[in-house]
């Protein structure tokens, strides 16, 4: 996916699976976790700065493309 940065780098992708978001109503929640309309909200306004930025604006496209279930395994996989 052209302009996301995180999908040449596996190492921020498992982040995604440990990121806690640092700030607002999710904080202390997992970056995966977050709802739909709280990425929908970033993609509008605009993603923060450096990493999170980076990390949210990749969860975004995710699941806008409806590739969860490359976070799915990827999860299953650290866990063996």
């Amino acid at each position: 996916m052209p302009g996301t940065p995180a999908f040449g780098n596996p190492e921020l992708l498992l982040e995604l699976l440990r990121y806690q978001m640092p700030f607002g109503k999710y904080k202390g929640r997992l970056l995966r976790e977050l709802p739909v309309y709280y990425l929908e909200w970033f993609a509008r306004k605009g993603f923060p700065a450096g990493k999170l930025g980076v990390l949210l604006q990749t969860l975004y496209e995710i699941r806008l493309n409806g590739l969860e279930h490359l976070l799915d395994e990827l999860a299953r996989q650290k866990q063996q």
